[in-house]
């Protein structure tokens, strides 16, 4: 179902990427199965029905459905195959990232849709999973979007460390695989979807972990962390620090509601 993969040419590509380890690939699946996928995504409406949709200052007018029980087939077949040893055993040489892990919970993956003002603001991802102590990777995007117009926007964007210089877009078009190394430099973000009415951004996402800690990891754990663009003044100087500033307090909430449920727990 993926098309065959020169792993070494990819492996020396990837070897000088900049401004971080990563790959894209155009044709990545066989015409057959790409085709299945793309009739198989569900509608904007359906996909907000059965998933979850994004209404924050960072992330806006986007759903995932991470439940791959919800999936039709042929996407719950790309997700089986992303899964694959044999898949995982080209990206770890390719990428250089022994004992690749794949998440059957789809953790924030999935199918993605994106209708139009959608956007994703420029971020790290979150770097571990406590709960299974697995080390986030990669990111793995795969892309469905037929006569997507450039002006449309919605690329998929690769930044330095500092947000300053955007080193790579790429448009989301039909059958594109982007597969890149996450790290605590590894800022991407999606531009403004700028389709009409009625046309939507479609992905499907995935991410690798391993149990091992990678070399540059302080131990430190963090969840998404985003960061403005540099013609993001107003939101980088007001709206982000707003919203996280709520986000910390509901979290806090949350941890006093804990606390109180335990001590009447343990009182009663």
């Amino acid at each position: 179902m993926i098309n065959p993969i020169d792993r070494e040419a990819l492996r020396a590509q990837v070897r000088t990427a900049n401004p971080f380890p990563f790959f894209a690939i155009d044709n990545f699946l066989e015409p057959e199965f790409a085709e299945d996928v793309h009739a198989a995504f569900p509608s904007f409406e359906e996909v907000s029905r059965l998933g979850h949709k994004f209404t924050a200052v960072n992330e806006k007018n986007k759903v995932q459905v991470t439940d791959s029980s919800l999936f039709p087939a042929p996407i719950h077949a790309l997700h089986t195959q992303l899964a694959a040893p044999e898949f995982l055993e080209l990206v770890s040489y390719v990428m250089d990232i022994p004992r690749l892990i794949a998440d059957p919970e789809l953790a924030g993956g999935g199918i993605h849709e994106t209708g139009p003002r959608g956007h994703l603001d420029v971020h790290v991802d979150f770097n571990y999973l406590p709960d299974r102590q697995l080390h986030r990777r990669l990111n793995i995007l795969v892309y469905f979007n037929k006569d997507w117009q450039s002006k449309w926007g919605g690329e998929i964007e690769l930044w330095d460390k500092d947000v300053k210089t955007c080193h790579h877009a790429f448009m989301p078009i039909f059958n594109r695989c982007v597969v890149f190394e996450t790290s605590n430099i590894s800022f991407h973000g999606v531009a403004a979807v700028r389709c009409p009415e009625g046309a939507v951004r479609k992905s499907f996402a995935a991410y690798y972990y391993t149990k091992e800690a990678p070399a540059h990891w302080t131990g430190d754990v963090h969840s998404t962390i985003f960061k403005a663009r540099p013609d993001e003044y107003f939101k980088g100087k007001i709206a982000m620090p707003v919203e996280q500033a709520a986000r910390s307090l509901q979290e806090g909430w949350r941890g006093v509601k804990q606390g109180i449920k335990g001590v009447l727990g343990k009182n009663g």
